[in-house]
């Protein structure tokens, strides 16, 4: 009975105990050193790190809603080594219907005239050789007949549009090797609003004046009108690493960038958009046809092969907005730690040493 009577005297002051920690100074320079060093580190990277370079204290929005509009402009004349001319504006060199944010240049050309529905000679190779079976050949519906392409030659015979395509580049008087010769020198106007409904926060790429001549006669340069979205043709390919002359021949695709990266910490004018260009394909082309009826009733059409380049512009960017802390971020909340974890080391590092209760206990 003792013995459980002094067990429970025993519980009894173990539940009544009060511990707590006992602080050693000790006076050794270099774990000072080291000691503050490391503070200082840790307080650098909070400070330095996570709220000037990461701005930890900021809200961010990197999906905004995007409108581009596009507008090319120029005149040329286009003269073939027959000595036809033809006259190109902006209604025929340029064709918007391409899809979203892309646009077409045409900078040279393929026409197969007055080609009517009919039967005639495939291809100019001779092809009799390997048999005329009827089916679907390259511009039309083998007949299943092997005819004369000329005086030397001998082809299938197709059902389609007659004669089939021209596939030669002509030969322009300027000896250049393509069609529209002006075209390096045409202006692309792109105008460009990001809305960023988290922060109601909209920003476009065009300069406000009031000034109705301003965007007629401003070319885009990144340092000295940055504001200005009229952008000359030659300067984008050369910007994607590309002359005119090579590219305008036979087509290619280049991608437009824009990137808005805007810290509302800054006036608003400093929102400004950087652009970039990339390269994305040598090579471009499509086919577009005009159909007519002549006076005989007689249903035929014009075939264009249409070599250009093609422009893809794509939008991105991000906002940061400081708030106040009772709307912080989640991703600001371990900085946030971290920042209080400091502050408590800088406190209890620089209070004085609390006062240490030892337990005396008695061998009575």
């Amino acid at each position: 009975m003792a013995t459980s009577g002094g067990g429970g005297a025993a519980l009894c002051g173990a539940l009544l105990d009060y511990k707590t920690e006992k602080f050693a100074l000790t006076r050794n320079r270099r774990m000072g050193l080291l000691y503050r060093l490391l503070q200082l580190a840790v307080l650098g990277y909070v400070l330095g790190w996570v709220f000037v370079v990461r701005r930890g204290y900021q809200d961010t929005d990197a999906a905004p809603h995007v409108s581009v509009v596009t507008k090319l402009k120029g005149v040329s004349v286009s003269r073939a080594e027959d000595a036809r001319r033809r006259l190109w504006d902006a209604a025929d060199f340029s064709r918007p219907p391409q899809g979203e944010n892309v646009l077409f240049l045409v900078t040279n050309f393929i026409v197969t005239d007055k080609q009517v529905q009919g039967t005639c000679p495939e291809v100019s190779r001779p092809c009799c050789e390997w048999g005329c079976m009827g089916g679907v050949g390259h511009s039309g519906i083998k007949t299943g007949k092997c005819v004369m392409f000329n005086s030397t030659h001998s082809t299938c015979e197709i059902f389609g549009w007659c004669p089939v395509e021209n596939d030669t580049l002509p030969r322009y008087s300027t000896g250049m090797g393509m069609a529209l010769q002006g075209a390096e020198n045409f202006t692309l106007f792109i105008k460009n609003t990001v809305n960023f409904t988290k922060f109601n926060f909209s920003k476009g790429n065009t300069l406000q004046t009031n000034d109705p001549t301003y965007f007629k006669t401003c070319m885009y340069d990144p340092f000295f009108s940055p504001s200005c979205p009229v952008f000359r043709i030659r300067d984008m390919v050369e910007a994607a690493g590309e002359t005119f002359g090579a590219l305008a021949l036979l087509g290619g695709s280049i991608s437009v960038r824009i990137e808005w990266d805007c810290d509302l910490d800054q006036p608003a004018a400093h929102c400004q958009p950087r652009y970039s260009f990339i390269l994305l394909d040598r090579r471009y082309n499509f086919r577009t046809a005009s159909y007519y009826w002549d006076s005989q009733q007689q249903h035929y059409r014009s075939l264009l092969k249409l070599y250009g380049i093609r422009f893809d512009i794509s939008v991105h960017g991000q906002v940061a907005c400081p708030q106040t802390p009772p709307s912080l971020s989640l991703p600001a909340a371990p900085q946030l730690s971290y920042g209080l974890l400091i502050a408590l080391s800088l406190l209890s590092a620089f209070s004085p040493p609390p006062l240490v209760f030892i337990r005396l206990g008695s061998s009575a």
